[in-house]
């Protein structure tokens, strides 16, 4: 399959959107993106050019330093690796509107832009792991939140995302084991949200009437419901998991409470 190395000395943002707003013209042709970011040295240059001939791929870069370009430049003429410089004619038609050479410093645009990239990645984790998806990257998580079905967990993860908090929802369902991964992270980076058994049954019959459907299951049984609740409290306390009721909250109050959480955390290094 055709291979493409997308290669930056920042996180390479820029270069891959505009690799796939190239792309977007050849709907249909399947390929391979291999994005190597903080390139910021020539022996890094030249251990992803190689990686790049042995793959056979065409390599986009954005660097920005005259030591990264050059060694890019030699090592795609030695290697025989074929390059597209994306930065290039802009710095050479900007040089010759402002007769002045760039600055050439790494990662300006990110510390410009900072807040919209932050929101924009934890948004994207979010709503990858949504629900217990890919738990295998649980570990890339600012924080993890578990609980029974209907207890805010995935409005409250949106909420955080939009904070710039890469969020990960775990569903702690009966008798349905919990993925490993999730029993690896240090117990501060897990937090419970609980809920009262005639709350949740309530919450739950609402979105029943919601979805238009008669409430005649276990999942709206009260006995079922506190067998469920007693099962998921019992496994927060026993993981150590620190938890908030949120019985009676809005999802803007158990966002701002998980945020003081797990800011509280970082404050005393965890």
């Amino acid at each position: 399959m055709p291979t493409l190395f997308v290669v930056s000395d920042g996180r390479g943002e820029t270069c891959a959107q505009v690799v796939r707003a190239a792309l977007v013209q050849f709907e249909g042709q399947p390929c391979v993106i291999c994005q190597r970011g903080n390139v910021r040295t020539a022996r890094r240059v030249e251990t992803v050019m190689k990686e790049a001939r042995d793959a056979r791929a065409v390599v986009f870069y954005t660097l920005v330093g005259d030591a990264t370009r050059d060694a890019m430049a030699r090592a795609a003429r030695r290697l025989l690796v074929p390059v597209v410089d994306v930065l290039g004619p802009a710095f050479s038609a900007l040089h010759d509107l402002f007769k002045r050479a760039p600055c050439a410093t790494p990662g300006l645009l990110y510390a410009s832009n900072r807040e919209h990239f932050d929101r924009q990645e934890a948004i994207e984790y979010t709503l990858k792991h949504d629900d217990g998806q890919h738990p295998h990257e649980l570990d890339a998580a600012d924080v993890v939140l578990v609980g029974v079905s209907r207890v805010s967990k995935s409005s409250t993860c949106f909420y955080l995302a939009y904070e710039g908090i890469k969020a990960a929802n775990v569903p702690l369902v009966p008798g349905v084991p919990h993925p490993p991964e999730l029993q690896q992270l240090k117990p501060e980076r897990v937090i419970g949200l609980r809920m009262n058994v005639h709350r949740l049954m309530t919450v739950r019959e609402g979105r029943a009437g919601d979805l238009g459907i008669e409430p005649t299951n276990d999942y709206f049984c009260e006995r079922a419901i506190a067998r469920e609740t007693i099962e998921a409290n019992r496994l927060m306390d026993a993981h150590g998991w620190r938890s908030i009721d949120v019985s009676y909250m809005a999802v803007e109050e158990i966002a701002r409470d998980v945020l003081a959480l797990t800011a509280r955390r970082r404050g005393h290094g965890g």
